[in-house]
């Protein structure tokens, strides 16, 4: 079924209903200026090109855009698909919309010797351009959305590299943003060409109980409603269905059959005010028995995207798990819509919350741009948009946002730049720690500064904030390719031949980072062009976009034909000292063959298998371990 265009009087209606001041006049010469630049011009579905722009001017007004982003919106493809230059554009619509257009334009192809290439240096231009205007990347990613809302018109196996890239950047990205229904739809559809068959009996079983779930919903509802006028809050309550990709993530997740995941609607309330979000919360405890571990408190502590809201989970009817969001309006606005919520409907000034939101981007970009490599920048990128996050606090309990597995030293440097500069040592609920000691959330980190320090190059090995390893980076005059030199030699990372067998021969390997495989995980491996191999789980998104005729034949190794290296511990007996030992060696993401303990005069004597071949990193644990308190000695046998 072919898609009308939006006429440009239904789009003045709509636009007008959010915001009285809206240059219409400019968005109207933008309109018919499009229209008449692509005039002749197809889709691959066969439909007239102008349906794509309109249809994309049209979701941002959804999203309640001011008039210079419709506006870049309707001409985002002029300059690239028609005879009119980006010059034609700033002399018809001025410097703003100019800049809109240039940043969502891609580069000329023939510079580039490959498609790969090609695509990394596109992203890299869009990610630049969105870090001076973030316009650039709301445009580029409703441009997707609606490219994927049309993907069933291209071949198979470019429908799965866009759907692929999008699931593992855009998706993302719109998650960075706290676009969460442009993040979710894009999900969705990015499954329904990767994994068909899974996509299609999400559809059935999901539309199989429809009638049955939503007579459920609407009980819980009506309960809830009933509660919260009993005790004079005002309040909307609604049932919101699951998207099927974190449908299927749980399946994945838990291990689970379809019919284990009982939570496929969760309930939502929207308040008029924070304390009322707190009452309704009480309210929904009283009804139901509240899940423990499963509750958030998201606005005292927001997000890093600032996302807002008082997540529970209940044991609701019937015994089935049933999933609650309570927020504001104002905090539901900026959840549905991200940075889109910040702008303001008058001018072009933006709100300084709004400019917080890609903080983190400029802050990848600082550090990344310098790389002459496109491709490396991307999966670089790619590493970081994935990142999850945690909440850390100062002394004085002042939360602090960070990426798992962050480090007292970037917890430093998000504090301030010279606390990061100047940090000696660390302590985190009060215990001395290790300046690469992991952080968990809800610690409380303290840091302690020496006057005059510096920062160690050998931070670089272990921080994971871009912050962090920029400013390190720029205090000692190291440049991204002496980084990534390093990182070759970082004493940290290692190969795991002694794990893994390829095809009975040996080779070298690399985990990834993205996906962490441990040992016994389901695991494929693929071919660089050095021929090493990098190992991801097989539930890894990140393996859609790697060429399967690179794929390796791996597989992990019995522990029969595990190569061990034994370290002997003699400590003091003391409570909690093997469980500390265990912590050191565990960070290195070793496995452990067997331990064997004795006592000898009074001491502790522990023997533990390392199942690695690598000397250098059981030199490095061992020197770790004889800094515990209570350890004597640490040899290897």
């Amino acid at each position: 079924m072919k898609s009308e265009i939006i006429s440009f009087n239904e789009m003045k209606k709509r636009i007008l209903k959010y915001n009285p001041n809206a240059n219409i006049d400019l968005i109207k010469k933008a309109y018919y200026f499009s229209k008449k630049a692509h005039e002749g011009q197809k889709r691959e579905s066969g439909e007239p090109y102008f349906t794509h722009p309109a249809a994309i001017a049209a979701i941002l007004i959804e999203l309640k855009a001011v008039s210079e982003t419709i506006c870049g919106a309707l001409l985002h493809d002029v300059v690239e698909e028609t005879r009119y230059t980006l010059n034609d554009i700033k002399k018809e619509f001025g410097d703003e919309i100019a800049n809109l257009v240039e940043g969502t334009t891609k580069i000329d192809k023939i510079n580039f010797d490959t498609k790969e290439d090609y695509t990394a240096e596109n992203l890299r231009k869009v990610l630049l351009a969105t870090s001076k205007d973030i316009r650039v990347m709301l445009i580029k990613l409703v441009d997707r959305l609606h490219n994927m809302r049309t993907l069933k018109y291209f071949r198979p196996e470019k429908q799965k590299r866009i759907a692929a890239e999008t699931l593992e950047i855009f998706a993302p990205i719109a998650h960075k943003l706290g676009i969460w229904n442009i993040k979710g739809e894009l999900e969705d559809l990015s499954l329904r060409f990767l994994k068909p068959n899974i996509y299609n009996m999400l559809r059935k079983r999901i539309n199989e109980k429809r009638t049955e779930r939503e007579k459920n919903t609407e009980d819980i509802i009506r309960t809830i409603e009933n509660e919260l006028k009993r005790k004079n809050i005002k309040a909307r309550v609604y049932g919101r269905a699951k998207y099927f990709y974190s449908i299927y993530k749980k399946m994945i997740k838990k291990n689970v059959d379809f019919n284990e995941i009982y939570d496929l609607i969760g309930i939502r309330i929207i308040t008029e005010n924070i304390p009322d979000c707190y009452a309704a919360l009480g309210i929904v405890h009283e009804l139901w028995k509240p899940l423990p571990k499963h509750f958030k408190d998201y606005i005292s502590t927001p997000k890093l995207n600032g996302y807002q809201s008082l997540h529970t989970a209940v044991i609701g009817n019937h015994g089935k798990i049933l999933e609650v969001q309570i927020r504001t309006e104002e905090m539901h606005n900026i959840a549905e819509y991200g940075v889109a919520a910040h702008w303001r409907y008058q001018g072009t000034e933006r709100d300084k919350k709004f400019d917080k939101k890609i903080d983190w981007l400029k802050q990848i970009l600082d550090w990344r741009m310098t790389s002459s490599d496109a491709r490396d920048f991307i999966e670089y990128f790619k590493i970081d948009i994935f990142e999850k996050e945690i909440i850390v606090f100062t002394p004085k309990g002042d939360p602090i946002s960070l990426p798992e597995n962050a480090t007292p030293i970037d917890f430093a440097y998000e504090v301030h730049s010279s606390i990061g500069n100047a940090c000696s040592k660390a302590l985190v609920n009060t215990k001395l720690v290790s300046l690469d000691t992991t952080l968990k959330a809800g610690d409380v980190v303290e840091i302690m500064t020496k006057k005059g320090g510096v920062p160690s190059r050998q931070w670089l090995r272990f921080v994971k904030t871009s912050k962090a390893k920029n400013k390190i980076r720029s205090v000692l005059g190291i440049t991204a390719e002496q980084e990534k030199s390093d990182k070759n030699k970082s004493k940290t990372e290692h190969t795991h031949e002694n794990m893994i067998e390829v095809n009975g021969k040996k080779a070298q390997i690399k985990l990834s980072k993205c996906c962490n495989p441990q040992y016994n995980d389901p695991i494929v491996g693929f071919y660089t062009k050095d021929k090493k191999i990098t190992v991801h789980k097989t539930t890894c998104i990140n393996t859609f976009t790697l060429d399967s005729a690179r794929q390796a034949d791996i597989k992990w190794k019995s522990r029969e034909k595990m190569e061990f290296q034994q370290i002997k511990i003699i400590a003091e007996d003391r409570v909690g000292l093997l469980a500390e030992a265990l912590n050191i060696i565990s960070s290195y993401k070793i496995n452990l063959g067997s331990i064997n303990g004795d006592s000898e005069k009074d001491m502790l004597v522990t023997t533990i298998q390392l199942m690695t071949g690598d000397s250098e990193k059981t030199n490095e644990i061992i020197n770790r371990l004889k800094g515990v308190k209570g350890i004597k000695k640490v040899s290897t046998l």
